[in-house]
């Protein structure tokens, strides 16, 4: 049999909704009210309401202090499934301030007291929250923004309905200025928050793999910590990227033989550099005859193996396009594969490819990027390779892409019912500024033919066409053609989703997962709601003669913020006419889409940010 689920009812004006909530199968109910039982008798029905909810077993306390719950409970009875706190007011003509230092020190003590998988459960007249579910919505400083208070004591908020007042029965607001008398609560929102799982904090790693014949380890760059090794293509994987890819490859095999290679893949990558910008690489140097310990990583000893942008042995123009040059001991340098096309690459060149079999790659790949809501630093490609012969190009080509159009429509229209869209459009009538950060990074790469774009058009509105993919051919001889086909999955996963945030595709929360049953799509349920956002500005000199790597400027904020940083926008730019030095001022946007991220936290992000850009990117702090 099933324990009793465990209700704490906080700030009963009259127990009138507690009363409501006694007798309920399963349910034992603890009521409080801040005052003393004398002063709440004289209330309408409160004597009545207190002796039913005694009568139906449930618990009264009185005098009970929201932010100091612990107090009220011994140990072993302070785990609650669920807290209420109806529309929580301070008391007579208190201001938006107030209020909110009662929110923040009333979570702060809600987390105490609740279980790990319980709710709070708060309630507000319309506006105060301060989200967009309240309509008309306040303005953010003039309510009690309560995602952000809430973010203080580690909860996020998960769902948010009208509190509908009149299905409770017996129910009668009361405490208007501290008094018995009722208020207004048409347009009232019930507010459901649930624990948010930890920030991260990111401990040196070591990557251990096998390279040219022999065990190597290197130091996974910061950023990418979280983010390497995590399996999501695995035959016991049930991320949505495995499953997109799965259908992609089901739906291909209707029309071509396939042959999966990934178990050959290394992550490292070794080669010249010709026409990628060495800003957009994650470098790795090693030597496989030194590697140091963990704790040697830790304290930044790292001769063995080291992270950096290559400061040597390179030959940079002035658009930051690097040449690694010969003979600069090159064969100890690698850097974290940005691109599954070189292996691709590397195929046509074996003597065991046969032509008309569609060869299927697959990993993830390294980028640094800017900021912005579709860059992702990793993220997860498949490339299909196919020789044909010359006079059959056009119709592979379009073999192929009919056949991933069909693929993705099937698992759109399983998930929502929105329109889609998918277009194979020629290269050349794209411009440059058009394409979204994995197009421009490909078209650096190779020279590419056409690009594969989608649409969904949401709620009347079409979102401008997204590039999920590209299709380039080479000519291998007279006779024979090769065709590649690179998607990113993790773009298409999101699109096909709803998932507006490429961040949500890496969370460690089970919340995730769990709406994705194996071999499943479904459209996500976001379960942090309208999270807080904090914005700090940040200007700067550049130092005399050098050209500002603004990648490296949005790495280190990914750095430094474990991805918290949502926006940067360069807001100001000036330049002295008498010593020609160069000031920029940036604005950065900070927000979780699945964590509690508080003002604290990011104040603290910030001061870090400063410090990391002056002492790696050597710019004068304003």
């Amino acid at each position: 049999m099933e324990a009793a689920r465990r209700v704490l009812l906080l700030g009963e004006g009259n127990f009138s909704f507690a009363a409501s909530l006694c007798g309920a199968a399963g349910t034992r109910v603890v009521a409080t009210c801040y005052e003393s039982e004398e002063e709440v008798r004289g209330r309408g029905r409160a004597a009545e309401n207190v002796r039913r909810l005694r009568e139906g077993g449930a618990e009264v306390l009185f005098s009970v202090d929201c932010t100091k719950l612990k107090d009220y409970f011994l140990p072993e009875k302070r785990e609650f499934d669920c807290i209420y706190f109806n529309f929580p007011h301070c008391g007579r003509k208190a201001g938006v301030v107030k209020n909110r230092e009662l929110l923040a020190c009333f979570f702060r003590s809600a987390a105490e007291v609740l279980t790990e998988e319980g709710e709070v459960h708060v309630a507000l007249c319309n506006g105060q929250g301060g989200t967009p579910a309240d309509q008309p919505r306040r303005e953010w400083h003039n309510s009690w923004q309560i995602v952000a208070m809430a973010a203080g004591a580690g909860f996020i908020l998960s769902n948010v309905h009208p509190f509908k007042a009149e299905t409770i029965r017996g129910y009668k607001c009361t405490g208007y200025r501290s008094q018995d008398k009722s208020f207004h609560i048409e347009g009232a929102l019930n507010h459901i928050f649930t624990r948010s799982t930890p920030l991260p904090y990111f401990k040196p790693m070591i990557c251990e793999i096998e390279l040219e014949s022999r065990k190597v380890s290197f130091q996974v760059p910061q950023v990418l910590v979280d983010k390497i090794n995590r399996g999501f293509l695995e035959l016991n994987s049930n991320h949505p990227v495995r499953t997109v890819k799965e259908k992609l490859t089901a739906e291909l095999s209707q029309a071509f033989p396939l042959q999966n290679i990934d178990c050959c893949l290394s992550l490292l990558h070794q080669g010249h550099l010709n026409d990628i910008c060495h800003s957009n690489i994650f470098w790795i140097i090693l030597n496989p005859e030194e590697t140091p310990s963990a704790e040697e990583m830790s304290n930044g000893v790292a001769n063995a193996v080291l992270f950096s942008h290559v400061d040597f042995c390179r030959d940079t123009d002035k658009n930051g396009w690097v040449n690694v040059q010969e003979g600069c001991h090159i064969s100890k340098q690698y850097y974290l594969r940005p691109s599954l096309l070189p292996y691709a690459q590397a195929i046509i060149q074996r003597g065991t490819f046969v032509p008309g079999t569609l060869h299927v790659l697959s990993g993830p790949v390294f980028r640094k990027c800017l900021i912005t809501p579709y860059s992702m630093p990793v993220f997860h490609e498949v490339v299909f390779v196919c020789a044909v012969n010359r006079d059959t190009e056009n119709s592979c080509i379009q073999m192929l892409a009919n056949s991933i159009k069909t693929s993705i429509r099937s698992l759109h229209q399983t998930v929502s019912g929105f329109k889609l869209s998918i277009s194979l459009q020629e290269a050349t009538s794209f411009e440059t500024t058009e394409l979204n950060d994995f197009a421009a990074f490909e078209s650096h790469l190779s020279t590419i033919q056409y690009f594969i774009c989608m649409e969904i058009d949401t709620s009347g509105s079409c979102e401008k066409g997204s590039c999920v993919g590209i299709i380039r051919t080479e000519l291998v001889s007279s006779e024979l053609v090769v065709v590649f086909v690179s998607l990113n999955l993790d773009l298409l996963a999101m699109l096909i989703s709803g998932i507006s945030d490429w961040r949500m595709l890496w969370t460690s929360d089970t919340r995730f997962l769990c709406q994705f049953p194996r071999g499943e799509l479904r459209l996500f349920k976001s379960f942090s709601l309208y999270p807080p956002s904090y914005v700090h500005d940040v200007s700067f000199w550049v130092p005399d003669g050098e050209q500002f790597d603004e990648v490296a400027f949005h790495t280190i904020a990914r750095q430094v913020s474990g991805e918290m940083v949502v926006s940067i926008q360069l807001i100001d730019s000036f330049q002295q006419s008498e010593t020609g030095r160069k000031s920029l001022c940036y604005r950065l946007t900070f927000q979780s889409c699945d964590k509690a991220l508080s003002r604290q936290e990011v104040a603290e992000m910030q001061l870090l940010f400063r410090k990391e850009i002056n002492q790696r990117l050597r710019v004068t702090l304003r």
